[in-house]
This record gives structure tokens, sequence and C-alpha cells, in this order.
């Protein structure tokens, strides 16, 4: 009977042993699974039209080759290392002080500065596209592009990714919330207005012009004017129009992006513009003719302030 205790005994502090092993084990197994869990936490996994880059999130040498990148990042309060300083828009120029790494021009990148300043992240769109895979071998890169025939919704993915990598999507809210008013506001009036509108690009005595769907599309498609002519060309560089085809057309407004005074052009868009056949039109006779902030519509579009920015001068319309 002793003996039948004794292994009693000794089998009952067999099983306490392994349980507390086990309850030990599986302490640390959770412990562990929540250090990583923490670690995943801390990244971010982009997908982009050119594959899958992970970044920690919070980077802190952030360098950035589009504008409307640049504007949303200074709009959510998030600081940069460099920048491309050959054209800063004037609602940046903070951005071209010494203080700021110069990488290069929008389609001519210095990747020798960019070796030397060995950023966390690069951020790129259209204008440096073809040159991602240099750029990925510096830092990871994220592509940012914009769906022109979905213009707002892609804005806000861009916007909230943003805000995503930099945990700041309070501050965006409450950006966004004032930029979606101030559309309503103005999809309000231009809807009621009979008013006609025409997009035209000027370059060095050229024009082209813009459609709804199209990279200027959202004048109609999101802020409400109607277009004076719907079939127009969906093409990055406009389609390609004559003077004749203004008079023909007759727009009530003439919205007008000056791409020669954008990047240091000669021939201004007014100069090619006002002729006598565009002086027939209405929207001439009735000064309607606005000409945009250049820099701000072709190279600093797309970020929080710039569209914000683009609300306000196309209201000129309406007065």
């Amino acid at each position: 009977m002793k003996k039948l205790g004794l292994i009693s005994l000794l089998f009952t502090l067999f099983f306490l042993l392994a349980a507390c092993g086990s309850t030990e084990e599986a302490s640390k197994s959770s412990g562990s699974e929540g250090e990583k869990t923490k670690e995943e936490a801390k990244e971010i996994t982009i997908t982009h039209k050119y594959g899958d880059v992970t970044i920690e999130k919070n980077p802190e040498k952030v360098v950035v080759f589009d504008f409307g990148v640049l504007d949303t990042l200074d709009t959510l309060g998030v600081e940069i290392v460099g920048l491309p300083q050959a054209i800063v828009p004037k609602t940046l120029e903070k951005y071209a002080g010494s203080e700021y790494t110069n990488v290069g021009s929008l389609k001519e990148p210095d990747f020798e500065a960019l070796h030397e300043l060995q950023p966390d992240v690069i951020f790129i769109s259209t204008r440096q596209a073809e040159l991602y895979d240099q750029f990925a071998e510096i830092a990871p890169t994220v592509f940012v592009d914009v769906d022109y025939a979905n213009y707002m919704s892609s804005l806000e993915k861009n916007f909230n990714l943003l805000a995503e990598i930099f945990e700041k999507e309070d501050v965006l809210a409450e950006k966004m919330d004032e930029l979606k008013a101030s559309i309503k506001e103005l999809n309000k009036e231009a809807t009621a207005s009979d008013s006609r509108a025409l997009i035209l690009l000027a370059n060095e005595g050229k024009v082209s012009a813009y459609g709804p769907a199209s990279r200027y599309g959202f004048v109609h498609d999101v802020f409400g004017f109607k277009a004076v002519d719907e079939n127009i060309e969906v093409s990055q560089h406009g389609q390609s129009i004559t003077f004749e085809y203004i008079l023909e057309k007759n727009p009530d407004v003439l919205f007008v992006i000056d791409r020669s005074a954008a990047i240091g052009g000669e021939v201004g868009a007014k100069d090619t513009l006002e002729n006598e056949l565009v002086k027939k039109t209405n929207a001439y006779k009735n000064g309607k003719i606005i000409y945009l902030d250049a820099v701000n519509w072709y190279i600093a579009g797309n970020g929080i302030n710039s569209t914000q920015s683009m609300v306000e001068e196309v209201k000129a319309a309406l007065k």
C-alpha cells in the first residue's frame, strides 16, 4: 500500500510539472506572438502599379518627387528631408530652402544626392515612373497615381494611404471634411448655372482641350461645370484644337492653364488666346476667361491644399 501511495504521488508530481511547463511554454508563445503583432503593426505593405513595398510607419527620412504628395504631407504636418527644387510651387516655397536636400528635378532626379541621403522612403508619380527600379535600389519607393475617371475616390485613396503611413488619420479626417464641404457648395452653384465651360492647356502658342473624365475633367465631373463638348478625346496632354474650334463651340467660360508659365516657357497663354477669333466668344465678351494658377494645376495638383485652392480659383467663373 505504501508503494502504491508513493507511485501515485510521483505520478501527481509528474503531471503537475508537465502542466507548469506547458503553461510556461504557452506564455512564452503568447508573448512571442504579441511581440510579433506589435512589430507588424509598425509596418505597412503597399501594393501599387510596380509591385509591393513594405515600409515602417512614420519613416523619418522622407523624399518626395510629387508635389501633390508634398502638399498633402505638408497639410498633415509631416516633415520631409528632400525634394526636387528645380521648380517649387509658391504654396510650398518653404521647401526651396537649404535645410532640404535638392534631389534634382521632376524629370531628372539626382541619384547621387539620393544615395548620399539614404532615405527611408521615396514617393514618386507618373513623371518618374520609368525610373522606378533605380529609385527602388536606393530605398523603398511608393508610386502614387491618380485615376482621373474616378478623381475624388482616387484622391481619397492616396490621402488615406499617406495618413496611415504617418498615423495622421485624425488630421486627415478634419481636412477632408473641409474640402468636401467646399466642393459640395461649388458643385451646387455650378450645377445650377447654365454656363458651359471649356478647359484649355496653352503651350507655346498652341492649345489643347480637356473634357469629362480627363486629367482636368474633375472641373466637370466633380466641381459640376457643364461641358461645352462632351466628346473631347481623353489624353494626358489634351486634344489638340484650333481657335476656330473654340469659336464654333463658343463656351461661356474658358478655364486656361498656362503650361509655358508653369515650366518657364516664353509664350504666355494670354498672348496665345486673346486673338480675333476667341474675342468673339461669350467667354471673352463676358470676362469669363479664367487664367488658373499654372504651377498649382500643372505641377502641384492632387494634394489636399492644392485641390482646395482649385475650388477657390474656379469659383471666379460663377461671380
